[in-house]
């Protein structure tokens, strides 16, 4: 039986066309996933299935009215974007680490129990799968506080409890460790079993087992296939001129971090960090959904408070010193699914690489020649000159993300911090990326990267640190 059916559908935005002329169908309980270059138009092609874009054309939905599932379609954006109890979403980036404002948002607790009184689940369902996805232990957070694994683990839980006959997960995996990724697999195998219809959009190489079709958007049209699609690897082009140039450290260590704790009421998040990080070294730091990660990076970003609290030397200078967090900030590049978050939504392409020279949330600063110099430079390095000057976010996820990664490296900072930079980029970005920070690795700056996944790391990594419950259990040098 046919449950999604498309005919000569096409998607335009202003006088850009997305889709032309797709035609595409879906058997009920067949498992697809859909590929394609950030930006061949996969995101849009959910949403006109989910009702939320205009198009041209024909598309039906024909649920199974003998099915045990809710004749739904059900579309999981990529991200979570979530609203404070007066419904805006008017957060900034270092809120979730100022536990002074707890009521700004309604706790996952709550979020769940209003979500299943709106649809009437059977709580005996949830509880499995927040056993599977280990998520009882956010449940008191609020919905700001938390880590965007545990953001993608929240819309899944939900999903996945409604179970809709035709469930559309845009980037399944997006922040998610390697063991949620392998408990996530299980739970779609389930879903499909038990008749539901599924589409991932993904670039992933790790599936499913349900998953045994495979459809590519490329230049506004589908092609199929009985297995899946390797893109072309994409060549880095000549490195901009300033990012050869070595980084002037103001200190041999920059981080050196002695019995560090942080605590919230009776929580422990981290314990006992001892973390000594020197210039030019390249640190992979590690650790399941929830381990304390963002936490201990917020301690060297200057965005966590209780940095003043704990024995904290950054770029040699103790901390609570009379340093300023722009002290600090003016040293590092960083780049993190949070800062995108709550990136200015009215900056252009242009503006928010150029915000990078002064650690704002959006440009509001006259640039120097030479800024100007090097913004076109890496523009052009990074294929975003001809977009300049569109806003951030009319462009595709992974464009966004690309322009957020200009900004970590526009004024080549003493100290990168990559926080699973490459979430939302597809295969061949991923690998441009990886590629691009080891050639800047080659000038000396030092670099802590965040990642699940050995095979989407850069090549110069020299140390890893591995949390585990907020207590480091590695820290060696590879």
């Amino acid at each position: 039986m046919i449950l999604l059916n498309t005919e000569e559908l096409s998607i335009r935005y202003g006088a850009k066309t997305v889709l032309t002329g797709v035609s595409f169908a879906v058997n009920q309980g067949e498992g697809w996933v859909i590929r394609g270059i950030s930006g061949s138009g996969k995101t849009t092609f959910a949403r006109a299935i989910a009702g939320t874009v205009k198009y041209t054309g024909k598309l039906n939905i024909r649920y199974d009215a003998q099915s045990l599932l809710p004749a739904k379609t059900l579309f999981v954006e990529s991200w979570y974007r979530f609203t404070n109890l007066e419904g805006d979403r008017n957060f900034y980036y270092q809120q979730r680490y100022n536990h002074q404002q707890r009521r700004d948002t309604v706790t996952i607790a709550r979020e769940l129990e209003l979500y299943g009184q709106e649809y009437a689940l059977d709580n005996n369902r949830l509880q499995a799968l927040m056993s599977a996805l280990d998520y009882d232990r956010v449940l008191d957070e609020q919905l700001f506080e938390i880590s965007s694994g545990e953001h993608k683990k929240l819309q899944l839980i939900k999903a996945l409890w409604l179970r809709p006959q035709l469930l559309i997960i845009d980037q399944p995996y997006t922040g998610l460790d390697v063991k949620s990724r392998g408990r996530l697999n299980d739970l779609l195998n389930e879903y499909t079993v038990n008749g539901g219809t599924l589409l991932l959009i993904s670039n992933d190489a790790e599936l499913p087992s349900c998953v045994n079709h495979f459809a590519v958007l490329m230049n506004g049209q589908f092609t199929t296939s009985d297995s899946a699609v390797v893109f072309e690897e994409k060549l880095l082009q000549p490195l901009p001129e300033f990012l050869k140039e070595p980084p002037q450290y103001s200190a041999p260590t920059l981080i050196d971090m002695k019995q560090v704790h942080v605590q919230y009421g009776d929580k422990q998040v981290l314990k006992d960090i001892c973390w000594q990080v020197n210039a030019g070294e390249r640190w992979l730091l590690q650790g399941h959904n929830g381990s304390g990660k963002s936490t201990l990076l917020s301690l060297i970003t200057g965005d966590h408070p209780q940095a003043y609290a704990n024995n904290i030397k950054l770029f040699g200078v103790q901390r609570g010193a009379g340093e300023s967090i722009w002290d600090i900030k003016k040293r590092i590049g960083l780049i993190s699914p949070e800062l995108h978050w709550y990136f200015d939504a009215n900056a252009t392409v242009l503006q928010s690489l150029a915000s990078g020279f002064f650690d704002s949330n959006g440009l509001y600063r006259q640039l120097r020649y030479m800024q100007k110099q090097q913004l076109n430079e890496l523009l052009k390095f990074l294929d975003l000159y001809d977009v300049k000057d569109e806003l951030l976010t009319t462009l595709p996820l992974g464009k966004q993300r690309l322009a957020l990664l200009g900004r970590t490296i526009i004024k080549n900072p003493q100290l990168l911090v990559l926080d699973e930079p490459c979430q939302g980029l597809d295969q061949q970005q991923t690998q441009y990326f990886n590629k691009l920070v080891d050639e800047i690795s080659k000038n000396g700056v030092t670099i802590i990267y965040v990642g699940h996944f050995e095979t989407q790391l850069p090549a110069c990594i020299t140390h890893k640190l591995v949390l585990q419950d907020g207590r480091c259990i590695e820290n060696t040098r590879l």
